[in-house]
């Protein structure tokens, strides 16, 4: 019961904040939220110091399962804008928000974005989990799509903020630069790599692999954790693949990718898509496919 109970409380303390108008001074930064860590980066990249950047899931926190604290509420009445980019928690609690805050710009960070089905990366999902409903979230993986969540934040803070529409700018343009070199660079970091399949637990790394030309393999379906058959049969996939690396994510538990790299001979490698460091994360990210997949080949 506690579960109920202490969103019944959030939804309360929801119901009575007082939000007074959200006017910043000339001289103070835009007070600004975000859902995850890694729109974070994206709007410090374009505000500079223009902008403070709070932030709802916390390092080492799931957002398919996060809840805000009363003490988020109540910092997001100071808030704003709200940066959105549709995670799950969102659904149940994006339109609270507004209501709570309605002086709010809520921005819809999708905008834009041709998102697709899990299903459209290539793995097999439940019949009733349908793309329309339920597409990939993770946006924030594919720099070409973060250079499209970039553009959307200037324009925000630049309606929130036209005197300084300039240093958006300006810092929107160098942004979209290292966005670029970034995309050579993992480019030429998977250049030659033959075996370009992966195994992941949670599939968040559909569009990256779309991307750069990698295939995708999750453990986890549509939310669920694989039954015994379907366990067999990624262990079978992995071993006619020769994966020898399962990937997983701190925010999971690694059990059923243990499972799969003890059946293997592999291990189990972590890889974070909600690291703070954004850029640096996907270099990361690029060199340790490299090395894991040229090493299967």
């Amino acid at each position: 019961m506690r579960y109920p109970i202490r969103f019944m409380l959030l939804l309360l303390l929801l119901s009575v904040i007082v939000v007074l108008p959200v006017q910043a001074d000339d001289d103070e930064p835009l007070q600004v939220t975000v859902s995850i860590l890694p729109q974070q980066y994206f709007v410090e990249r374009i505000g500079g110091d223009h902008v403070a950047v709070n932030v709802m899931v916390q390092p080492g926190e799931f957002p398919g399962t996060y809840e805000p604290t009363a003490q988020q509420l109540i910092d997001l009445s100071e808030s704003v804008a709200y940066f959105s980019i549709d995670v799950p928690f969102e659904r149940a609690w994006l339109d609270r928000f507004a209501d709570a805050n309605p002086d709010m710009l809520m921005v819809d960070t999708t905008q834009n974005i041709q998102r697709v089905g899990m299903q459209d990366h290539g793995t097999d999902l439940p019949d009733d989990y349908e793309t329309p409903e339920n597409p990939d979230v993770h946006i924030w993986l594919s720099p070409e799509l973060v250079a499209v969540q970039a553009e959307t934040i200037y324009e925000a803070l630049a309606e929130l903020d036209p005197d300084n529409e300039t240093v958006y700018r300006e810092n929107l343009d160098a942004f979209l630069e290292d966005i670029a070199a970034l995309q050579d660079e993992i480019n030429a970091t998977l250049d030659g790599v033959e075996n370009r399949n992966f195994i992941v637990f949670h599939p968040a790394w559909g569009y990256f692999a779309g991307e750069f030309g990698l295939t995708m393999i999750p453990i986890e379906v549509g939310g669920l954790e694989p039954s015994a058959r379907e366990l067999a049969d990624l262990i079978k996939q992995a071993q006619d693949l020769d994966v020898s690396v399962i990937f997983a994510q701190p925010e999971f538990s690694s059990e059923s990718a243990e499972t799969i790299a003890d059946q293997i001979g592999g291990e189990v490698m972590l890889i974070s898509p909600l690291n703070p460091d954004w850029l640096e994360n996907m270099r990361s990210v690029a060199a340790t496919f490299a090395n894991v997949l040229n090493a299967q080949s």
